[in-house]
């Protein structure tokens, strides 16, 4: 079989046929199976160049209306290096976000990377797990979750500190970024009140099993259980062991950290909470978030109504256990981390008893004849707790017969 000659050879053959045979360039036509526009065409070519101006020529527009300009091109580099600095994401969708908040024009992100790549400024980086195998779970609305989490971090000296974060899970709006040189139960109940005053009550919160979230591996509930009952929110903790459930605030600790990396080291405590303030207004307010569709996560919580807690149809939680008055008429009862005395009264003492405790009150009934023996009001900040019955009969006692 013979092949086809190239286009250049072709052309060659036909000119010649047409200068060395006599050929017209109707009959060329013809002959080749070509227009007479195209035989006329290499009849010029070859005028003003000869045979070599036969050769194929390139089809390659002589202009691109979308090229990069030199000045784009050098915003999309500046801004690689600028938010890389700066510790903060510098993938394509983000340089196109500051571009538009520039009021610039956004090439596609496709060309974005080519221009960074073509720099040298792309760093390959393993394959990630497909998409077809995460499943995302979000909150509907701004305050319906809130998650929360501490992680460490170490000053200039070297010394270990501890930051608690509290983020809401629908917009990941930073809601609360402070260190502390240990984060306690009573530094959860704190700093979430601070949260509540600027954003509201949320429907419910997301931890690990942490016990300054929850006492659940203790036989008991802490300060923090009690404080979400008697608000009426939530409580939601992940399964032991499963990170991913507090997925949202654990890829946030990367973020935090990458940035805190790229600032000069704090020498106290004092100094990394200004720091971490103005990376919370960064985080919030200057960073588009790829899982809001680019928007910043203040936007993203601003945009809808918040979600409040429900009203619990089943608030009342009672704890009941066996215990026996000791020899001075008292029990001991441990709340919320907390020890306190409850004053049963000397009569009563080696009783055996039932100690019933709800949200308010702890009642104490004696086991055989189901007596109360005394009833104390729930006071957290108070060690000992009195026996309200006795100040209920004083009173009938004195009210004139």
């Amino acid at each position: 079989m013979l092949q086809s000659p190239r286009p250049n050879a072709f052309s060659q053959v036909i000119i010649l046929s047409l200068l060395h045979d006599g050929l017209t360039p109707t009959q060329a036509a013809q002959r080749f199976g070509v227009s007479r526009q195209w035989i006329y065409q290499l009849l010029r070519r070859y005028k003003a160049g000869g045979l070599e101006a036969l050769e194929p020529r390139s089809r390659r527009p002589k202009s691109n209306p979308r090229a990069l300009t030199p000045e784009l091109r050098n915003e999309i580099l500046r801004l690689r290096t600028d938010l890389l600095a700066k510790g903060l994401d510098a993938g394509a969708a983000s340089i196109a976000w500051h571009l538009r908040e520039a009021k610039l024009d956004s090439p596609a992100l496709s060309t974005i990377w080519r221009t960074l790549s073509a720099a040298g400024l792309v760093t390959p980086t393993p394959s990630k797990r497909p998409k077809a195998y995460i499943t995302r779970f979000e909150a509907v609305q701004p305050n319906e979750t809130w998650q929360s989490d501490f992680t460490h971090w170490r000053l200039k000296d070297g010394s270990d500190v501890e930051i608690i974060n509290w983020l809401d899970d629908h917009s990941r709006l930073l809601l609360g970024c402070t260190v502390f040189k240990a984060v306690t139960g009573q530094i959860v109940i704190n700093t979430f009140n601070e949260c509540r005053k600027t954003y509201g009550t949320p429907f419910s919160t997301l931890t690990d099993n942490g016990i300054v979230y929850t006492g659940r591996f203790v036989k008991g509930k802490n300060g923090f259980e009690y404080l979400l009952s008697e608000l009426e929110i939530v409580q939601k903790n992940g399964s032991p062991a499963h990170p991913q459930t507090q997925g949202k605030i654990e890829r946030f600790h990367q973020t935090l950290k990458k940035w805190l990396t790229e600032q000069e080291a704090a020498k106290d405590l004092k100094e990394l909470q200004r720091q971490l303030d103005e990376f919370r207004a960064i985080y919030n307010t200057q960073r588009p978030h790829k899982a809001l569709e680019m928007r910043t996560p203040q936007s993203s919580y601003e945009a809808t109504i918040k979600a409040t807690p429900k009203e619990a149809k089943d608030k009342e939680h009672h704890r009941v256990r066996h215990d026996s008055v000791d020899k001075f008429g008292k029990i001991s009862l441990r709340r919320a981390g907390k020890m306190h005395h409850l004053g049963v009264g000397i009569e009563n003492q080696f009783r055996k008893v039932y100690v019933i405790a709800d949200h308010y009150l702890v009642s104490v009934v004696e086991k055989k004849s189901g007596e109360v023996l005394s009833k104390h009001v729930i006071e957290p900040t108070r060690t000992y707790w009195t026996n309200i019955l006795i100040d209920e009969m004083t009173k009938r006692s004195r009210k004139p017969k």
